[in-house]
């Protein structure tokens, strides 16, 4: 039935508010993803293995899911907007160091430091749209926040290739760093102080806080849900362009179109999306979206040498289903906890997505076989079927989500 309260308009400050929020996210995954489509360029420089690869985008998940669970304790102590500029500072430094290594194991604790710092960003920003804006309007601020993924594909991911092909593979790095310095200003003079949580009496200890958050038997629901959304991502992007090049046989100068187009089509399906899942049942489209992706993801998985005009229709369906399926999802699980535990929450939710996404990539890095440095990968077929099997898995959890959201709702 169509909810009527679906049309709740946004005053000016929240509109600036989800710009704010978008572009930050917007830099934070633009850094994570530009590794998928430098992944080429890194194994061949840096002579690594698909393992060693996958080591260095693991390395960040990792350290930004123990960072998570670190300041989880804490994330509902202080006034929301000093967290997140504290932690956009963090991971500015940590970008300025990705853009200055030489070598392997100095780009793995480069990546460690931006993922410590980094991998908070995104629970800090859910906590403040949950605290800002009612369930009505949530999912079409979750869809344009979540632009950032599209927009870092049709602008990031192609200005950061043609500026690795012309400086070499650290340029992109330094470039996220000086955009994220202009948003940490505009945040730092603009965003007002966020701390209604502060009002509402707290557990004084900051662990006991965090035991109690993750002993939440509702809570549990939602990270387990949320971790597995990031493991068939984390097992298919880290390859995604090493893929591209070496089985489907696209040229390097073809993959910043590839990435491109993959991103316009996001930038026009998650608001479409958004507004939808404020409209119709937002557990519904999850479910279309999820079986709409299993099938994009055995076909795509499993393909040899394709025109690029395929490629990049392929490319399109399959994003469509995957950003699909974030939307409805992630409005579905910020609605979980109560408002004095959003912080935590978000905090150890985002922890156990990174630490998930990390095994994932580590796992896809032991999966994925390339005999030298020109050969096509081996065994990306297994990783589609091993995906699929976790789509059903989360489809599953992500109804008892949806039973629990209703039920709080009553």
């Amino acid at each position: 039935m169509k909810d009527q309260t679906s049309a709740i308009p946004f005053t000016a400050y929240q509109k600036f508010v989800v710009f704010i929020l978008a572009i930050t996210q917007f830099t934070v995954i633009l850094d994570f993803m530009v590794m998928s489509p430098l992944g080429d360029m890194l194994m061949k420089s840096l002579d690594l293995k698909p393992s060693n690869f996958g080591l260095v985008v693991s390395a960040y998940a990792f350290s930004a899911g123990i960072s998570g669970l670190l300041t989880a304790g804490f994330a509902d102590k202080f006034d929301r907007k000093k967290l997140l500029l504290f932690f956009y500072i963090g991971f500015i430094g940590g970008t300025i160091l990705c853009g200055v290594v030489t070598s392997y194991p100095l780009l793995l604790a480069a990546r460690i430091v931006t993922g410590l710092f980094g991998g908070v960003i995104g629970s800090i920003s859910m906590a403040i749209i949950a605290d800002i804006f009612t369930l009505q309007q949530r999912g079409r601020v979750m869809g344009f926040v979540q632009m950032g993924f599209g927009a870092s594909q049709i602008l990031g991911i192609p200005i950061g290739l043609y500026l690795a092909n012309a400086w070499g593979w650290h340029s992109p790095f330094l470039w996220i760093a000086v955009m994220a310095g202009i948003v940490a200003i505009a945040i730092a003079v603009k965003l007002q102080p966020i701390t209604k949580h502060l009002a509402i009496k707290q557990e004084k200890s900051a662990f006991l806080h965090l035991i109690h958050t993750i002993a939440n038997k509702d809570y549990r629901i939602g990270f387990t849900s949320t971790a597995l959304l990031s493991i068939g991502g984390f097992m298919m992007m880290p390859f995604g362009s090493a893929f591209a090049i070496n089985n489907l046989k696209i040229t390097e100068h073809e993959l910043p179109i590839m990435f491109m187009v993959a991103g316009i089509s996001t930038l026009i399906i998650m608001p479409v999306v958004g507004k939808l899942s404020d409209k119709i049942d937002k557990f519904k489209i999850f479910a279309f979206a999820s079986l709409w992706t299993m099938v994009m993801v055995a076909v795509y998985t499993n393909l040899g040498v394709t025109p690029f005009y395929l490629v990049l229709v392929f490319n399109v369906l399959m994003m469509a289903g995957i950003m699909s399926r974030m939307v409805p999802s992630t409005a579905l699980v910020t609605s979980i906890p109560d408002m004095q535990d959003r912080g935590a929450f978000m905090s150890i939710n985002s922890s156990l997505q990174q630490i998930a996404g990390g095994i994932a990539a580590a796992f896809a890095g032991t999966i994925v076989v390339q005999k030298d440095k020109m050969s096509p990968l081996e065994h990306y077929d297994t990783l589609g079927i091993i995906i699929c099997m976790v789509l059903i898995l989360s489809l599953i959890l992500m109804y008892r989500v949806d039973q629990l959201v209703k039920r709080k709702a009553k």
